[in-house]
């Protein structure tokens, strides 16, 4: 009976996450090699776009479109790199959870952008009229 119960309630390694099954997780968590390809790739996307802003090499508004896509790509990398994040971890369930995430964050800044356009534009007719919102400010001073 002792050795039943020692064997149901001792400290082997079945199932506890000690001995092989550590193994594999270190290694779901990166190695060096992949945290050096995210970093680099990191400085990478981040030095192009300050070189880009630094030296005027295009147009404002083609700048803030290069940036935003930089940003973009820099996201995944960090998200794949450093969280580790793609769809066998966690059973797929950090890919949802990210999913739902970006789902809601797209509808609450249209949504924001949307009633703040139409807001200005319906609270403040006289000033839409005339141009922009700085020069009708001069002329009620």
């Amino acid at each position: 009976m002792s050795d039943h119960h020692t064997h149901a309630h001792g400290h082997d390694d079945h199932g506890h996450g000690h001995g092989v099954d550590h193994h594999d997780h270190m290694e779901a968590h990166g190695s060096l090699k992949d945290y050096s390809i995210g970093f680099i790739l990191s400085v990478i996307l981040t030095a192009i776009p300050f070189w880009l802003v630094m030296t005027h090499q295009l147009a404002p508004g083609t700048t803030k479109a290069v940036i935003l896509g930089f940003a973009a790509v820099q996201l995944v990398v960090h998200m794949v790199y450093f969280l580790h994040m793609n769809s066998k971890s966690e059973g797929g369930w950090n890919m949802m959870a990210l999913l739902l995430t970006v789902i809601l964050l797209f509808i609450v800044m249209t949504g924001s952008i949307w009633v703040m356009y139409h807001m200005n534009a319906n609270m403040m007719p006289s000033m839409s009229n005339e141009g922009s919102s700085v020069h009708g400010m001069h002329d009620m001073q």
